[in-house]
C-alpha cells in the first residue's frame, strides 16, 4: 500500500538521511538512485514489514505491505518520529542567521536528525559507537539483528530485534557471538530492563523534565557516558549538549587551533553562545576539515 505524511516545513529527506551515519545501519538502506530510504520494521502486534521512504511534496510517500487501520496508525506515528516531520527548526534557523558557517541550515533543510522507531533502538547503537571504529559498529549491529531479529516474509531481511529477544541470551552469546566485546554486559542488563518494564525509554522521547536531568536519566543506563548521553539527547531533539569524542576534538582542533590539542572544555567553549542550539550548530557547523 501506498500513503503520504506531511512534514513541517523547511523538509529535506536528503537532509534527514545524510544527519549521521544511522543511515548505514541496518536495518535502515539508502539507495541513492532512486533515491529512496528503506527500513524494516517490527510492528507491536509482531507484524514485520518494510518501509520504502521517498521524498514527496509536503513530506515523504510511503510504500510497504498491506496494513490494517491501526497498523497504519502505528507506522504513521514511528515515521513521523524516524523523521522528525513534525519538529519545527524555526528558532535555529533564526538563531542561525549571521553566522557564515551555518548559513545552509534554512535553505538545506537542516536540524532533524535520522532516528529509529524506538529509543532502545537508537540507545543500543549509540553503544556500538563508543571506543570503536565505524566498520565494528557496523559489523555488531548487524549481527545483532542476523541473530536475533524477525524475518521480513519472502526475504532474507530482518528487523531490529527487541529488547526481549536480547535479554533471553546468555551475555557469552554477545561476547562471542555477536562479538561485542566489553558491551556484552550493558546491553544484556539494558535488555533486561527494557524487557521487563523496569526502565521506559519511550517515556523519554516526549518527556518534559529539563534536559539536564533528561541526561542524568541517561548517564544511569549501563554503556551511556558524556558523549553517548550528548548524541542520545540530540536524537530526542535536546540540542544543549555536544557530543564530544575523538573526532568533534579533531573538528574543533583544525578549525580553530591550527590542528594542536583540544579539550572537550575548549570545544564547548567554542559552541557556548550557542544555547540550547549548542549540539545542532556543533552538527550542522560547515567544517573546513573533512579527515
Amino acid at each position: 500500500m501506498r500513503f503520504s505524511l506531511s512534514a513541517r516545513k523547511p523538509f529535506s529527506l536528503r537532509s534527514v538521511v545524510d544527519s549521521h551515519g544511522w543511515r548505514d545501519l541496518a536495518p535502515f538502506r539508502y539507495d541513492a538512485e532512486r533515491p529512496a530510504l528503506f527500513y524494516v520494521d517490527q510492528l507491536s502486534n509482531g507484524h514485520v514489514i518494510e518501509y520504502q521512504i521517498t521524498e514527496s511534496p509536503g513530506g515523504v510517500a510511503l510504500e510497504t505491505a498491506r496494513l490494517g487501520n491501526a497498523e497504519k496508525a502505528e507506522a504513521s506515528d514511528r515515521l513521523t518520529w524516524m523523521l522528525g516531520l513534525d519538529m519545527d527548526f524555526s528558532a535555529f534557523h533564526r538563531a542561525a542567521r549571521g553566522e557564515p558557517k551555518l548559513a545552509h541550515v534554512r535553505r538545506t533543510a537542516r536540524g532533524r536528525v535520522l532516528r529509529s522507531p524506538t529509543l532502545y533502538e537508537d540507545v543500543v547503537k549509540t553503544i556500538l559507537t563508543t571506543n570503536t571504529l565505524w566498520a565494528a559498529t557496523k559489523r555488531m549491529n548487524w549481527n545483532l539483528i542476523q541473530r536475533f531479529g524477525s524475518r521480513l516474509p519472502g526475504s532474507e531481511k530482518r528487523a531490529f530485534p527487541s529488547a526481549a529477544a536480547v535479554a533471553s541470551a546468555a551475555r557469552r552469546i554477545l561476547r562471542e557471538k555477536i562479538r561485542v566485546g566489553y558491551r556484552a554486559e550493558a546491553l544484556h542488563q539494558l535488555a533486561r530492563r527494557v524487557s521487563s518494564g523496569k526502565l521506559d525509554l519511550e517515556a523519554l522521547k516526549h518527556s518534559d523534565m529539563p534536559t539536564t536531568q533528561l541526561r542524568d536519566e541517561l548517564l544511569k543506563i549501563r554503556g551511556v557516558g558524556p558523549y553517548a548521553a550528548a548524541n542520545l539527547l540530540q536524537i530526542i531533539g535536546r540540542a544543549d549538549f555536544i557530543p564530544i569524542d575523538t573526532w568533534a576534538l579533531k573538528l574543533v582542533s583544525h578549525e580553530w587551533y591550527r590542528g594542536r590539542a583540544v579539550t572537550p572544555a575548549q570545544v564547548e567553549k567554542r559552541f557556548a553562545r550557542w544555547g540550547e542550539f549548542k549540539g545542532l550548530a556543533f552538527w550542522f557547523w560547515n567544517w573546513d576539515y573533512q579527515g
